[in-house]
């Protein structure tokens, strides 16, 4: 059995000047394989990937393991404690507005040094020179001036130092009432195939401050540049972020297939000495992240979602029925949405009661099989 070692590491100061950690579960390999880190609950209410990790480790420590595993469950202590009254808030920081997953860091002027300095040094080389300055980066703004810290972004650097240290990086999220899905750099495509996953969304080499793209961008990034420099070289690093369905649930069945999802990957990249996980036989639909449509509401209302999560849609047909009670004597009440194209429903809104412009839906279009 393999030994699980726990860290609570500190990430900040509340009010009181009591430390904020989180927990860091690791358990070591044997040195000839990847590194993999996990993370949950960047979001508050986005909790189900913390029962995931707990899936984890319980499979975790009965395999022989080639690679180091490190988890964080509760990676926001802010984010999952924001309620107001039976909610779960935590998507924002409640000081600043910022989204929690929008403050990772990126340094492209790093990266193009690198890629100028980096002729004389072989594939092997390269990669633990790269991942040490990326750690060696992210150290630098944590330890130099403390007032230029927002604590969004204290937070998300110490997750980042771990992440850097990794060759595998699988930040677990959940949308509002959603389909699982799962966000994949388009290099990565093959590899989407062993997540037993239906839905994979390509991202492009963009970074827009996710812990999934502060991850690979770097690397993708290199990988362009030195292919200027006429060198071929392949991105060492996948990251994902992986889409356990809907928020404010906790399903400890689920997260045992999430789990298993999650270790059929894992298997497929050799982290294990002696494992059986095999991905399952299904239709994986894609689409890029150009062709994922948001649908907002054209006339506040009460919804009724029409359109069920993962459903294949006709153009014209109907998503959701909106219910205007104050216009029921001067005009219609009760109004039919649909949606122009091809598409399959990911996800919609979490409430009934919408304003006008609230993000209803959100849909792949242009799909094809993965």
């Amino acid at each position: 059995m393999n030994k699980i070692e726990q860290q609570n590491i500190q990430v900040g100061e509340i009010a009181n000047g009591l430390p904020l950690t989180i927990p860091v579960y690791r358990l070591k390999g044997d040195g000839t394989g990847k590194n993999v880190y996990i993370q949950a609950n960047m979001h508050g209410a986005e909790v189900q990937g913390n029962a995931v990790i707990y899936q984890l480790l319980e499979q975790l420590k009965n395999l022989g393991l080639h690679g180091d595993i490190t988890l964080v469950p509760y990676a926001n202590p802010i984010g999952c404690n924001q309620k107001s009254g039976e909610f779960t808030l935590g998507r924002f920081d409640p000081i600043t507005g910022v989204n929690w997953n929008r403050l990772y860091h990126y340094n492209a002027e790093l990266v193009s040094h690198f890629a100028e300095q980096s002729d004389s040094l072989c594939d092997q080389d390269l990669i633990a020179q790269f991942k040490a300055a990326l750690v060696d980066d992210v150290e630098q703004r944590l330890n130099g001036p403390q007032h230029a810290l927002s604590t969004g972004k204290r937070i998300a650097l110490n997750l980042q130092r771990l992440a850097h240290q990794a060759d595998i990086v699988l930040d677990l999220h959940t949308g509002p009432i959603s389909a699982k899905h799962l966000y994949c750099p388009e290099y990565a495509r093959a590899s989407a195939r062993y997540f037993n996953i239906e839905h994979v969304l390509l991202i492009p080499n963009e970074f827009d401050g996710a812990m999934d793209e502060a991850a690979f961008c770097p690397w993708w990034e290199l990988q362009t540049q030195l292919k200027r420099r006429g060198r071929d070289f392949e991105v060492p690093v996948e990251a994902y972020t992986v889409e356990l369905g809907s928020q404010e649930r906790i399903d400890l069945t689920e997260a045992l297939d999430d789990a298993q999802s999650i270790l059929s990957y894992l298997n497929y990249q050799g982290l294990f000495v002696d494992a059986a996980y095999q991905p399952e036989s299904m239709q994986r639909h894609a689409c890029y992240l150009k062709d994922y449509v948001a649908y907002y509401a054209p006339m506040g209302g009460m919804i009724e979602y029409l359109a069920g999560l993962g459903e294949h849609l006709k153009a014209g047909d109907a998503i959701a029925r909106i219910l205007r009670m104050e216009r029921y004597l001067s005009e219609e009440a009760l109004h039919t949405l649909r949606f122009d194209q091809d598409a399959i429903a990911i996800l919609h809104f979490a409430s009934a009661s919408v304003n006008q412009g609230t993000e209803l839906y959100k849909f792949f279009t242009n799909t094809f099989e993965l």
